[in-house]
């Protein structure tokens, strides 16, 4: 059997986790409102037509942050189409997705939505189709108290209280030629530090996140986020990063090797961040916002016939992928990725969160969880803390377009308040099982809390809503050994090993 050792010392600290890491991304895109988070006619929604089913799983995954309402959707959002009374109304043709958007669900509707589920809001604006002066009108609409047209409006819809939305995104993917009034860097530039300049004026207290470039494999990477930072870099507080990954030519070795693309990418954004703050002799430090992050592959061929050769439906099957075991493990790679860059990364968003590459499917008969929603809910509920720096001592395995690359990858975290350690492994290697010895020491004696993992005998193997296959498991065969932890990490599998301070050990500090 393989071995691995990961010593970790409590000194070596990262950073402290933003729980806004813990974010998801809510569209009008496919089935993520209307069907998704609401639905009127389905028993188990509520006066509001909002999913309660669907509800009581968001909740459970402690969703921090969602972002709305795009992605492309936003380039050409007329957010004034959805608010006031729903009767007066009108639906409008969405390009983005080439589907009809009814705006019986907006920003209001969100709004209340958003609460219910204990979320904050990244609200986005569009400068595709629009610009600056829009952007102010929808914030001055948010945040604004009374006295002025937009807010005054808002007060005349009933909505006494601004919303007080903080997070603000500048457009989405201005880089991509898909995208509705897509602009250079130059003219992305300008026009971002105009809008963040005005919103700033109106409400100083808010944070703005720019569009940084579209994935690392844009033709000009890195070089629109240099330039586009130049110019608006005394306004915004993030800059922005997208991916998806996929198993295209199902080689799941390659496919388990892509974090490393994800760890990559984190690097050569924070390289371009410092040397534009340097460049600009500025004081400020840019920090990231990983606002759309996910598997996507498997319904690339569905989502081209529906867009081209059936367009104008209403809420269609869009990007519905099921998701199979090994993306669980791609996602829980991800999610390491983002721990492990806690000092930079303060932001990030699951892409998305219901129905459309989504960790929760809902159908009329009722709602089930994806294999991608258990890494992502273990990470949400135990990797919040300080992370900290882990030392592996790991072997590796080939790949056909990443060379070698280490079997084990990891990310630990320490929550100081309750003395409890979180280590999250993954082990990538298909093939064997691994021993794993954890070095502990330097937290004084710890007493093991338990062990969750994700194992499968098949990679491809999927959830539906009458069969949850993919789901946590207990793992008892763990041993300590003076502030050793001992156990065995299956051949590819997801791991949650919990610690805690001996409780004999916490009682003399308490006394002393």
């Amino acid at each position: 059997m393989r071995k691995s050792t990961i010593i970790i010392d409590k000194d070596y600290e990262i950073a402290d986790v933003d729980s806004r890491l813990f974010g998801s991304f809510i569209e009008h895109l496919g089935r993520a409102v209307y069907g998704g988070i609401y639905q009127p006619e389905n028993i188990s929604s509520d006066e509001s037509g909002f999913r309660q089913d669907v509800l009581e799983l968001v909740k459970e995954l402690q969703v921090s942050v969602v972002r709305y309402p795009g992605g492309n959707f936003v380039s050409n959002y007329f957010w004034e189409d959805g608010v006031g009374p729903i009767n007066q109304r009108h639906p409008r043709l969405d390009l983005a997705w080439k589907t009809i958007e009814p705006n019986i669900f907006g920003l209001g509707e969100f709004v209340n939505w958003a609460k219910m589920a204990g979320a904050d809001i990244m609200m986005a604006v569009n400068l595709g189709t629009r610009g600056v002066a829009d952007a102010c009108n929808l914030l001055e609409y948010c945040n604004f108290p009374s006295g002025t047209k937009y807010s005054d409006l808002r007060k005349a819809y009933g909505i006494e209280e601004p919303y007080g939305i903080k997070l603000w995104c500048l457009g989405n993917e201005m880089d991509g030629e898909w995208q509705l009034g897509r602009r250079t860097m130059e003219e992305y530039g300008r026009i971002s530090a105009e809008a963040g300049k005005a919103m700033k004026l109106i409400d100083p207290s808010i944070e703005l996140v720019s569009c940084g470039s579209s994935s690392k494999g844009m033709p000009t990477f890195p070089e629109w986020d240099a330039v586009t930072l130049e110019e608006n870099y005394d306004y915004v507080d993030y800059l922005s990063l997208h991916q998806y990954y996929g198993n295209e030519n199902n080689d799941s070795n390659d496919y388990l090797a892509k974090s490393d693309d994800m760890d990559d990418f984190i690097h050569t954004v924070v390289s371009v961040c410092d040397y534009v703050q340097a460049k600009k002799r500025s004081r400020k430090k840019m920090y990231l916002s990983f606002d759309e992050w996910n598997v996507w592959f498997h319904s690339k061929a569905e989502e081209e016939n529906i867009t081209n050769r059936h367009p104008w439906q209403m809420a269609p099957h869009l990007l519905e992928d099921h998701y199979t075991f090994e993306d669980a493990l791609m996602v829980g790679l991800m999610l390491i990725t983002l721990l492990n860059h806690a000092d930079r990364v303060k932001i990030a968003c699951l892409a998305q969160l219901v129905n459309v590459i989504a960790p929760i499917m809902a159908e009329d008969g009722g709602v089930w969880r994806q294999t991608i929603y258990y890494p992502f809910l273990h990470a949400s509920l135990y990797g919040r803390g300080t992370v900290i720096k882990t030392v592996v001592n790991t072997p590796v395995h080939m790949t056909n377009s990443h060379g070698e690359v280490n079997d084990v990858v990891c990310s630990a975290v320490y929550l100081k308040e309750r003395e409890e350690l979180t280590i999250f492994v993954v082990n990538r290697n298909l093939s064997e099982d691994q021993e794993l010895i954890l070095d502990v020491r330097s937290f004084g004696k710890l007493e093991f809390l338990e062990k969750l993992v994700l194992i499968s005998d098949s990679l491809k193997k999927e959830n539906s809503l009458n069969n949850e296959s993919i789901k946590p498991l207990k793992d008892f065969n763990v041993n300590m050994d003076k502030q050793k932890v001992k156990t065995v990490l299956k051949k590819a599998s997801w791991n949650v090993i919990r610690l805690k301070k001996e409780a004999k050990e916490m009682r003399g500090k308490n006394s002393a």
